[in-house]
């Protein structure tokens, strides 16, 4: 799908404004410009239409919750839509067993037995709103709305998936995915690895995983990998890591090689120095883990 969009809908409101939205039919936008109306602006649930017609930075909340569907419906992958502003439209909400509660209001919840919070955020878990087919989440709420898993991505316990990043599929994701980065066929992300975003920490270098790479168990990255590589456990490599290259003795920022495909990462235990050589290892995924998605 492209735009412009056209998207059908239900929104949940109260009296300061808009608290959700579930969109449910998509197609071509006839419209000039961005835009979205409602059928009943007082009403706790009525019908939405919203048009996105252009992709520039986000100026209301159905033009966010827009946006966020079609990168977890799949008809948009990350980075492919601005998300600007989108902290400043979305406000704080507290996801209820009760549905989508203004969180300043939450105190007088506090004596009901039967009430649930799930959590206070921006962001909804995506499988309150969208499942995609192929897919297994053990913790459903540490995948965001505006995750973009593919087809044969396995999330486990331990994995979180930002919005405006996510997986190719198949893929085995036990580590952090940060908003920005898009992870390659056949790559897996140890147990509390990290990838690190652009959101915060001045971090201005979008991180991409190629296809067939190992993050080890409690490693990190803050630059992209080509195909075929693997960065040791407990390793983080950021920009500025100074790394010796094996062949030629050459020590290098680990920017200067970011994106290059077949590189081993790995620390000396003796000298403790950060240490690259060509990965002569062959890294597949359990194709048991993946195929009863």
């Amino acid at each position: 799908m492209k735009l412009p969009i056209e998207a059908h809908g239900i929104a949940q409101q109260d009296e300061s404004g808009l608290l959700s939205i579930r969109y449910t039919k998509f197609q071509t936008s006839t419209a000039d410009a961005n835009e979205f109306s409602l059928d009943d602006k007082g009403a706790k649930s009525t019908k939405i239409i919203t048009h996105l017609v252009e992709d520039k930075p986000i100026e209301d909340i159905p033009t966010a919750w827009l946006k966020l569907y079609l990168l977890s419906l799949r008809f948009f992958k990350p980075n492919e839509l601005s998300f600007e502003n989108i902290f400043s439209v979305l406000p704080n909400i507290a996801w209820t067993n009760k549905g989508p509660l203004r969180a300043e209001g939450l105190e007088s919840t506090v004596a009901d037995e039967d009430f649930k919070l799930y959590a206070i955020d921006k962001f909804p878990p995506m499988t309150d709103y969208i499942v995609p087919k192929g897919v297994r989440i053990a913790d459903s709420s540490r995948v965001r709305l505006g995750a973009y898993l593919g087809e044969g991505t396995t999330i486990m316990h331990e994995g979180f998936v930002n919005y405006n990043a996510g997986t190719e599929g198949p893929n085995m994701i036990e580590g952090r995915i940060s908003a920005g980065v898009f992870i390659g066929k056949d790559s897996d992300l140890g147990g509390g690895s990290s990838t690190m975003g652009t959101l915060s920490g001045g971090n201005k270098e979008v991180i991409k995983v190629g296809e067939r790479c190992l993050l080890g168990a409690n490693s990190g990255i803050g630059i992209s990998l080509g195909n075929d590589c693997i960065v040791e456990a407990g390793l983080y490599l950021t920009a500025g890591t100074k790394v010796t290259v094996l062949e030629n003795n050459k020590v290098l920022k680990a920017l200067e090689l970011s994106g290059k495909n077949g590189i081993l990462y790995f620390r000396d235990s003796l000298s403790g120095k950060v240490c690259a050589r060509p990965n002569k290892g062959n890294f597949k995924l359990n194709e048991v883990l993946h195929d009863n998605n």
